[in-house]
């Protein structure tokens, strides 16, 4: 684990009323709450394909993506802001649900592979096979076989569940000035711990 500084946080999603609450939404439901606790709105942005915002944490400009090309094309979006503002890929933290955690279970991660997930699968491959970035993964539980995935992560948690996520949404946000700073060991630990 390094002590990379961050400058750009993406959160994934289906763009759309119907998706907003899905557990495959909750990247950018991760986003929309960071925006808020900083005061940022995201606002369209044609050349990024998707939705973009710059805020200040800990001192540090961090830029927030959230790719409106729906999850499986997310790494257009993300490719274009990197190349715009010549962001390396470990400077960058992507945040998903994880299908491999339990909700309750989220965790910061660098590098490694896409896990089947169509969003970071366009990312890596959008980034020149480069895996070396961030990732904040939101537990959102799994359905107990790989053909019930799709549906599953594109319906809405249970209310109880969605708080889960919520809380460890906002136990997240308040480690990321650790995060965006590069103290990544101490992230990791302070959201590990919870």
């Amino acid at each position: 684990m390094s002590d990379t500084p961050l400058k750009l946080i993406v959160g994934l999603g289906n763009p759309g009323p119907q998706y907003n609450s899905n557990r495959h939404n909750a990247g950018i439901i991760f986003l929309h709450h960071l925006c808020a606790a900083y005061n940022g709105t995201l606002r369209g942005e044609s050349k990024f394909f998707g939705e973009f915002t710059s805020i200040n944490i800990a001192g540090q400009d961090i830029r927030l993506l959230f790719p409106t090309t729906f999850m499986n094309h997310s790494g257009k979006a993300v490719a274009a802001v990197c190349k715009f503002y010549k962001i390396a890929p470990e400077n960058m933290l992507v945040a998903y649900d994880e299908i491999d955690f339990e909700v309750g279970v989220t965790r910061f991660k660098q590098g490694g592979g896409h896990g089947g997930h169509n969003g970071m699968r366009d990312i890596i491959n959008a980034l020149g096979g480069n895996r070396d970035f961030y990732r904040l993964r939101i537990g959102v539980g799994h359905p107990g076989h790989k053909s019930m995935v799709a549906n599953y992560v594109l319906s809405d948690p249970s209310r109880s569940e969605a708080d889960v996520i919520v809380s460890d949404i906002e136990d997240a946000i308040r480690v990321m000035p650790k995060a965006v700073v590069g103290e990544w060991e101490e992230a990791m630990r302070l959201l590990h711990t919870n």
